[in-house]
Protein backbone atom coordinates (compact mmCIF):
# COMPACT_ATOMS: atom_id res chain seq x y z
CA UNK A 1 0.00 0.00 0.00
CA UNK A 2 1.12 3.85 -0.15
CA UNK A 3 1.09 6.51 2.35
CA UNK A 4 -2.92 7.66 2.35
CA UNK A 5 -4.19 4.27 2.75
CA UNK A 6 -1.90 3.72 5.21
CA UNK A 7 -2.55 6.92 6.96
CA UNK A 8 -6.31 5.90 6.77
CA UNK A 9 -5.42 2.61 8.98
CA UNK A 10 -3.97 4.94 11.78
CA UNK A 11 -6.31 7.10 12.05
CA UNK A 12 -8.41 4.38 12.62
CA UNK A 13 -6.73 2.61 14.48
CA UNK A 14 -6.77 -0.29 12.64
CA UNK A 15 -3.50 -1.34 12.82
CA UNK A 16 -1.56 -4.57 12.56
CA UNK A 17 1.56 -5.21 15.00
CA UNK A 18 4.17 -5.90 11.69
CA UNK A 19 5.33 -3.37 9.27
CA UNK A 20 7.46 -3.52 6.55
CA UNK A 21 8.28 0.13 5.19
CA UNK A 22 10.63 0.60 1.89
CA UNK A 23 10.53 2.98 -0.66
CA UNK A 24 12.34 6.51 -1.41
CA UNK A 25 11.96 8.55 1.26
CA UNK A 26 13.87 7.35 4.21
CA UNK A 27 12.71 10.11 6.38
CA UNK A 28 9.26 9.14 5.90
CA UNK A 29 10.25 5.54 6.74
CA UNK A 30 12.34 6.79 9.47
CA UNK A 31 9.08 9.03 10.64
CA UNK A 32 6.77 6.44 10.77
CA UNK A 33 9.31 3.75 12.46
CA UNK A 34 9.49 6.58 15.31
CA UNK A 35 5.41 6.99 15.77
CA UNK A 36 4.82 3.68 15.67
CA UNK A 37 7.63 2.68 18.27
CA UNK A 38 6.76 5.67 20.56
CA UNK A 39 4.89 3.82 23.22
CA UNK A 40 5.49 4.23 26.84
CA UNK A 41 7.44 1.47 29.19
CA UNK A 42 8.27 -0.70 25.66
CA UNK A 43 10.79 -3.11 25.53
CA UNK A 44 12.78 -1.89 22.25
CA UNK A 45 15.46 -3.51 20.80
CA UNK A 46 16.95 -1.81 17.53
CA UNK A 47 19.26 -2.93 14.66
CA UNK A 48 20.75 -0.91 12.70
CA UNK A 49 22.48 -1.44 8.82
CA UNK A 50 24.58 -4.46 9.54
CA UNK A 51 23.94 -5.06 13.39
CA UNK A 52 21.01 -7.41 12.57
CA UNK A 53 21.00 -10.67 14.26
CA UNK A 54 18.63 -13.70 13.21
CA UNK A 55 18.58 -15.45 16.42
CA UNK A 56 18.49 -12.64 19.14
CA UNK A 57 15.77 -10.60 17.24
CA UNK A 58 13.60 -13.79 17.01
CA UNK A 59 14.29 -14.45 20.65
CA UNK A 60 13.25 -11.12 21.58
CA UNK A 61 9.67 -11.37 19.37
CA UNK A 62 9.40 -14.62 21.24
CA UNK A 63 9.56 -14.08 24.79
CA UNK A 64 6.53 -12.39 26.64
CA UNK A 65 7.35 -8.99 28.77
CA UNK A 66 8.17 -9.82 32.35
CA UNK A 67 6.82 -6.50 33.76
CA UNK A 68 3.68 -6.65 30.75
CA UNK A 69 4.46 -4.04 28.62
CA UNK A 70 5.33 -4.66 24.88
CA UNK A 71 8.39 -6.11 23.09
CA UNK A 72 9.13 -3.82 19.91
CA UNK A 73 11.92 -5.46 17.17
CA UNK A 74 12.89 -2.79 14.75
CA UNK A 75 15.17 -3.75 12.17
CA UNK A 76 17.12 -0.65 9.85
CA UNK A 77 19.33 -2.05 6.83
CA UNK A 78 19.85 -1.77 3.37
CA UNK A 79 20.08 -4.91 2.89
CA UNK A 80 17.42 -7.24 2.83
CA UNK A 81 16.59 -9.69 5.34
CA UNK A 82 16.27 -13.60 4.08
CA UNK A 83 12.93 -14.16 3.41
CA UNK A 84 12.93 -17.41 5.64
CA UNK A 85 13.90 -15.14 8.49
CA UNK A 86 11.72 -12.06 7.61
CA UNK A 87 8.97 -14.67 7.96
CA UNK A 88 9.55 -16.14 10.72
CA UNK A 89 10.15 -12.96 12.58
CA UNK A 90 6.24 -11.92 10.65
CA UNK A 91 4.88 -14.98 12.30
CA UNK A 92 5.97 -14.53 15.50
CA UNK A 93 4.18 -11.41 15.80
CA UNK A 94 1.11 -12.70 14.89
CA UNK A 95 0.89 -15.30 17.33
CA UNK A 96 1.93 -12.91 19.97
CA UNK A 97 -0.31 -9.78 19.35
CA UNK A 98 1.37 -7.86 21.95
CA UNK A 99 4.94 -7.24 20.58
CA UNK A 100 5.60 -4.83 17.69
CA UNK A 101 7.99 -5.31 14.17
CA UNK A 102 8.82 -2.66 12.58
CA UNK A 103 11.70 -4.04 9.10
CA UNK A 104 12.69 -0.67 7.41
CA UNK A 105 14.16 -1.26 4.31
CA UNK A 106 16.23 1.40 2.66
CA UNK A 107 17.44 -0.76 -0.30
CA UNK A 108 16.30 0.36 -3.77
CA UNK A 109 15.72 -3.36 -4.63
CA UNK A 110 11.97 -3.26 -3.46
CA UNK A 111 10.11 -5.18 -6.14
CA UNK A 112 9.47 -7.79 -4.14
CA UNK A 113 8.08 -5.66 -1.32
CA UNK A 114 5.77 -4.18 -3.67
CA UNK A 115 4.08 -7.35 -4.64
CA UNK A 116 1.23 -7.72 -2.85
CA UNK A 117 0.88 -11.62 -2.83
CA UNK A 118 4.90 -11.20 -1.28
CA UNK A 119 2.87 -10.85 2.50
CA UNK A 120 -0.78 -11.71 1.78
CA UNK A 121 -0.15 -14.72 3.92
CA UNK A 122 0.48 -12.80 6.50
CA UNK A 123 -1.15 -9.86 8.48
CA UNK A 124 1.89 -7.66 7.78
CA UNK A 125 1.87 -4.20 6.56
CA UNK A 126 3.85 -3.35 3.62
CA UNK A 127 3.82 0.50 2.79
CA UNK A 128 5.89 2.16 0.22
CA UNK A 129 7.00 5.86 0.60
CA UNK A 130 7.86 7.68 -2.11
CA UNK A 131 9.38 11.35 -1.91
CA UNK A 132 6.76 13.23 -0.36
CA UNK A 133 5.24 15.88 -2.96
CA UNK A 134 5.19 19.52 -2.48
CA UNK A 135 2.00 20.21 -0.23
CA UNK A 136 2.82 17.30 1.33
CA UNK A 137 6.37 18.51 2.88
CA UNK A 138 4.83 21.83 3.78
CA UNK A 139 2.68 20.13 6.08
CA UNK A 140 5.06 17.52 7.57
CA UNK A 141 7.73 20.42 7.96
CA UNK A 142 4.97 22.57 9.58
CA UNK A 143 3.96 19.42 12.11
CA UNK A 144 7.31 19.20 13.04
CA UNK A 145 7.19 23.06 13.89
CA UNK A 146 4.06 23.02 15.85
CA UNK A 147 5.40 19.67 17.72
CA UNK A 148 8.44 22.46 18.77
CA UNK A 149 6.25 25.24 19.43
CA UNK A 150 7.56 27.30 16.21
CA UNK A 151 5.29 29.87 14.31
CA UNK A 152 5.96 29.83 10.87
CA UNK A 153 3.63 29.83 7.96
CA UNK A 154 3.64 27.81 4.95
CA UNK A 155 4.93 30.49 2.76
CA UNK A 156 7.67 30.54 4.96
CA UNK A 157 7.99 26.88 4.85
CA UNK A 158 7.80 26.64 1.18
CA UNK A 159 10.66 28.95 0.95
CA UNK A 160 12.73 26.65 3.36
CA UNK A 161 12.11 23.96 1.85
CA UNK A 162 12.89 25.65 -2.13
CA UNK A 163 16.73 26.51 -0.08
CA UNK A 164 17.09 22.88 0.49
CA UNK A 165 15.87 21.47 -2.92
CA UNK A 166 12.52 19.65 -1.12
CA UNK A 167 14.50 17.93 1.16
CA UNK A 168 12.10 17.64 4.11
CA UNK A 169 14.59 16.04 6.25
CA UNK A 170 17.44 18.85 5.74
CA UNK A 171 14.15 21.52 6.20
CA UNK A 172 12.96 19.47 9.15
CA UNK A 173 16.50 19.77 11.08
CA UNK A 174 16.86 23.26 10.72
CA UNK A 175 12.70 24.34 12.62
CA UNK A 176 15.26 23.43 16.06
CA UNK A 177 16.98 26.66 15.07
CA UNK A 178 13.99 28.73 15.13
CA UNK A 179 13.32 28.19 18.57
CA UNK A 180 15.12 31.12 19.65
CA UNK A 181 12.61 33.29 18.32
CA UNK A 182 9.15 34.15 20.68
CA UNK A 183 7.57 35.49 17.28
CA UNK A 184 6.55 34.11 13.80
CA UNK A 185 9.45 32.81 11.74
CA UNK A 186 9.66 35.20 8.53
CA UNK A 187 11.70 34.49 5.27
CA UNK A 188 14.05 36.97 6.19
CA UNK A 189 14.88 34.68 9.83
CA UNK A 190 14.98 31.50 7.19
CA UNK A 191 17.81 32.95 5.26
CA UNK A 192 19.71 34.67 8.14
CA UNK A 193 20.08 31.33 10.18
CA UNK A 194 19.70 28.34 7.93
CA UNK A 195 23.38 26.91 7.45
CA UNK A 196 24.32 26.03 4.19
CA UNK A 197 21.83 28.20 2.01
CA UNK A 198 24.57 29.09 -0.65
CA UNK A 199 25.28 24.84 -0.45
CA UNK A 200 21.95 23.88 -1.37
CA UNK A 201 22.04 26.99 -4.12
CA UNK A 202 25.26 26.04 -5.40
CA UNK A 203 24.42 21.93 -6.00
CA UNK A 204 21.53 23.26 -7.91
CA UNK A 205 23.81 25.85 -10.12
CA UNK A 206 25.75 23.29 -10.42
CA UNK A 207 23.73 20.64 -11.79
CA UNK A 208 22.12 23.57 -14.51
CA UNK A 209 26.11 23.90 -15.46
CA UNK A 210 26.94 20.79 -16.00
CA UNK A 211 23.67 19.77 -17.84
CA UNK A 212 24.31 22.87 -20.37
CA UNK A 213 21.50 24.78 -19.18
CA UNK A 214 21.06 28.69 -18.44
CA UNK A 215 22.26 29.09 -14.94
CA UNK A 216 22.72 32.68 -14.57
CA UNK A 217 19.16 33.28 -12.39
CA UNK A 218 20.88 30.78 -9.98
CA UNK A 219 24.15 32.57 -10.38
CA UNK A 220 22.85 35.86 -9.31
CA UNK A 221 20.82 34.50 -6.46
CA UNK A 222 24.20 33.26 -5.18
CA UNK A 223 26.40 36.51 -5.52
CA UNK A 224 22.84 38.52 -3.91
CA UNK A 225 23.67 36.04 -0.72
CA UNK A 226 27.20 36.81 0.01
CA UNK A 227 29.14 34.02 -2.10
CA UNK A 228 32.39 35.92 -3.63
CA UNK A 229 33.18 34.20 -7.34
CA UNK A 230 36.45 32.82 -5.48
CA UNK A 231 33.80 30.58 -3.28
CA UNK A 232 32.03 29.26 -6.18
CA UNK A 233 35.16 28.10 -8.01
CA UNK A 234 35.87 26.65 -5.01
CA UNK A 235 32.88 24.65 -4.75
CA UNK A 236 32.65 23.83 -8.42
CA UNK A 237 36.35 22.07 -8.13
CA UNK A 238 34.96 20.13 -5.07
CA UNK A 239 31.99 19.08 -6.71
CA UNK A 240 33.87 18.02 -9.64
CA UNK A 241 36.37 16.03 -7.91
CA UNK A 242 33.28 14.16 -5.90
CA UNK A 243 32.34 13.00 -9.65
CA UNK A 244 35.48 12.01 -10.47
CA UNK A 245 35.73 9.78 -7.21
CA UNK A 246 31.99 8.22 -8.45
CA UNK A 247 33.37 8.11 -11.76
CA UNK A 248 36.61 6.02 -10.57
CA UNK A 249 34.89 3.62 -8.18
CA UNK A 250 32.11 2.82 -10.59
CA UNK A 251 35.20 1.81 -13.47
CA UNK A 252 36.40 -0.41 -10.52
CA UNK A 253 33.45 -1.64 -9.14
CA UNK A 254 30.49 -1.95 -11.44
CA UNK A 255 28.24 0.38 -9.11
CA UNK A 256 28.60 3.42 -6.58
CA UNK A 257 28.75 2.79 -2.54
CA UNK A 258 28.15 6.12 -0.76
CA UNK A 259 29.76 5.18 2.60
CA UNK A 260 33.15 3.94 0.55
CA UNK A 261 32.90 7.33 -1.96
CA UNK A 262 31.77 10.12 0.41
CA UNK A 263 31.86 8.48 3.79
CA UNK A 264 28.51 8.60 4.62
CA UNK A 265 24.84 7.41 3.60
CA UNK A 266 23.17 9.31 1.03
CA UNK A 267 19.53 8.84 -0.66
CA UNK A 268 19.65 6.55 -2.78
CA UNK A 269 17.83 9.15 -5.60
CA UNK A 270 21.63 11.18 -4.40
CA UNK A 271 23.85 8.78 -5.58
CA UNK A 272 21.83 8.03 -8.84
CA UNK A 273 21.69 11.18 -9.91
CA UNK A 274 25.45 11.97 -9.15
CA UNK A 275 26.53 8.43 -10.73
CA UNK A 276 24.83 9.44 -14.14
CA UNK A 277 26.04 13.09 -14.17
CA UNK A 278 29.88 11.76 -12.90
CA UNK A 279 29.81 8.64 -16.17
CA UNK A 280 29.10 11.50 -18.99
CA UNK A 281 32.64 12.97 -18.43
CA UNK A 282 35.46 10.83 -19.95
CA UNK A 283 38.06 10.81 -17.16
CA UNK A 284 40.59 12.87 -19.06
CA UNK A 285 38.23 15.51 -19.04
CA UNK A 286 38.30 15.40 -15.37
CA UNK A 287 42.08 16.77 -15.20
CA UNK A 288 41.02 19.51 -17.55
CA UNK A 289 38.41 20.52 -15.64
CA UNK A 290 40.47 20.53 -12.17
CA UNK A 291 43.26 22.66 -14.46
CA UNK A 292 40.94 25.21 -16.02
CA UNK A 293 39.32 25.95 -12.09
CA UNK A 294 42.49 25.40 -10.13
CA UNK A 295 44.49 27.99 -12.78
CA UNK A 296 41.48 30.68 -13.01
CA UNK A 297 41.32 30.32 -8.85
CA UNK A 298 44.59 31.30 -8.24
CA UNK A 299 44.44 34.22 -11.23
CA UNK A 300 41.64 35.94 -8.71
CA UNK A 301 44.01 35.36 -5.77
CA UNK A 302 46.74 36.85 -6.79
CA UNK A 303 45.92 40.14 -9.32
CA UNK A 304 43.20 42.93 -9.14
CA UNK A 305 41.17 41.49 -12.39
CA UNK A 306 37.66 41.56 -12.18
CA UNK A 307 36.88 38.78 -10.25
CA UNK A 308 33.29 38.54 -11.86
CA UNK A 309 35.01 38.77 -15.52
CA UNK A 310 37.18 35.74 -14.82
CA UNK A 311 34.23 33.56 -13.08
CA UNK A 312 32.18 33.93 -16.32
CA UNK A 313 35.01 33.09 -18.40
CA UNK A 314 36.13 30.22 -16.76
CA UNK A 315 32.14 29.01 -16.95
CA UNK A 316 31.98 29.46 -20.40
CA UNK A 317 35.15 27.31 -21.34
CA UNK A 318 33.94 24.45 -18.38
CA UNK A 319 30.82 24.11 -20.28
CA UNK A 320 32.50 23.22 -23.62
CA UNK A 321 35.30 21.21 -21.82
CA UNK A 322 31.89 19.19 -20.96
Amino acid sequence: MYKNEFDKYIASKKLSNSFVFFGESPFLIDMYTRMLSNIDDANILSYYHDEYDFNSAKAHLSQGSLFGDRNILIIKSEKKIPKKELDTLLGLCEKNPDNIFIYAYYGSDHKTYNNKKTFAKTKAMSVRFFHPKEYEAQNIILNVAQEKNVKIDKYTISHLLKIHNGDVALAANEIEKFRVYDREITTKDVDTLVYGLAEVNLDAFIQKLFAKKDYRDDLQSILEHGEDEIRIVSAITAYITQLYMFNIYIRVNGAPNAIEILGYRAPNFVIEQKAAMALKVKPEVYFKLHELLLLNELKMKSSHIDKGAILFSTLIKLQKLI
